[in-house]
């Protein structure tokens, strides 16, 4: 083979890795632990799972012929074709370093150097940005500050105003209240003033202020006395009643007997007449009995027997009575 293919491919096997290495994105990695510790794989989950499967393992054999060791398959090198031709450049004739690395280097130093610029210009902007930032936040809360500071003072301006205000209208209620009973005081002691003399008369007139004697006389002595007074009284009444009826009784008796008084000549015959035996007890009952009755109107009413009269007229009526008692007894 080739020497400069073969030195050719084997530059581009070892640029292969470092090609592939740029490609792939760069992940930070673990660092190495420190002296006397090492990494161990720790389960971060938020719950703890036991792994309990475990894969079945079997152990086989096998046994095979054994194969001799095969050369390395050498480099396909196409079959060379045409002419070689070689041709002869010395140095400096097509690249100059000095001359041809200027432009670039003053393009990328430039380059650099402008971006070095912006990006300090950047930080300094966002640095300015940043003191702005912390001077309108501490502006704001110096603000925020007085704000409520001026609300607070405005709201104890506005209790202390309330406050004053339920003062004046507690005072002037009191006052009203205190003026009020004032004038009712002095218009009650000028009503009063000639009431209560008025009342205690009324009262005194009424009964309320007696005399305890006085007052039990009225009440219990008296009412018994005019209750005993009624009572004989009413008995007089009923004797005198029964008096009248018997008095009448005996006139009407005394009449009817003397609208039936037979000739003078004829008064002897009927009193020789026999009674009979029965007649004379029965008179002396009849008479008993009137002298009863006439001995208790005397006693109940003097008197109507003071009145009485004595004569034989008077002993007539008298008979006339007694029959008449016996009339009313016998009914």
């Amino acid at each position: 083979p080739n020497p400069p293919e073969i030195q050719k491919q084997k530059g581009a096997q070892k640029r292969a890795p470092v090609r592939k290495r740029v490609k792939e994105p760069i992940r930070p990695g673990t660092p190495e632990p420190v002296e006397g510790r090492e990494h161990v794989s720790v389960q971060t989950e938020l719950y703890l799972e036991e792994i309990c499967d475990y894969v079945v393992e079997v152990d086989g054999e096998c046994q095979t012929d054994e194969f001799l060791d095969r050369p390395p398959t050498p480099l396909f090198i196409p079959a060379k074709t045409g002419k070689d031709i070689a041709t002869q450049i010395e140095e400096g004739e097509l690249f100059d370093f000095d001359i041809e690395v200027k432009p670039i280097l003053e393009v990328l130093i430039g380059k650099t150097v402008e971006q070095a610029l912006l990006e300090v210009m950047e930080e300094e902007e966002l640095a300015q940005l940043r003191a702005h930032q912390r001077a309108f936040i501490e502006l704001r809360n110096a603000e925020f500050a007085e704000l409520q500071r001026l609300e607070e003072q405005d709201r104890r301006i506005r209790e202390e105003k309330e406050r004053r205000r339920l003062e004046h209208l507690e005072k002037l209620r009191k006052q009203k209240e205190t003026t009020e009973k004032i004038a009712a005081r002095a218009f009650a002691k000028r009503y009063l003033a000639d009431l209560i003399p008025s009342v205690f008369s009324n009262l005194y007139d009424s009964g309320f202020f007696y005399d305890p004697i006085e007052r039990d006389i009225e009440t219990e002595f008296l009412p018994w006395l005019m209750s005993e007074v009624e009572e004989t009284l009413q008995k007089k009444v009923l004797g005198r009643t029964m008096l009248d009826s018997l008095i009448r009784a005996v006139v009407e008796k005394r009449l009817d007997a003397f609208s039936c008084q037979p000739v003078p000549g004829q008064t002897e015959a009927p009193a020789k007449e026999p009674r009979p035996p029965d007649a004379a007890p029965q008179v002396s009952g009849e008479t008993a009995a009137a002298d009863q009755l006439v001995t208790e109107k005397e006693e109940t009413d003097q008197p109507v027997a003071e009145e009485q009269p004595s004569d034989p007229i008077s002993s007539q009526l008298e008979e006339s009575d007694q029959a008449g008692t016996q009339d009313l007894e016998t009914e």
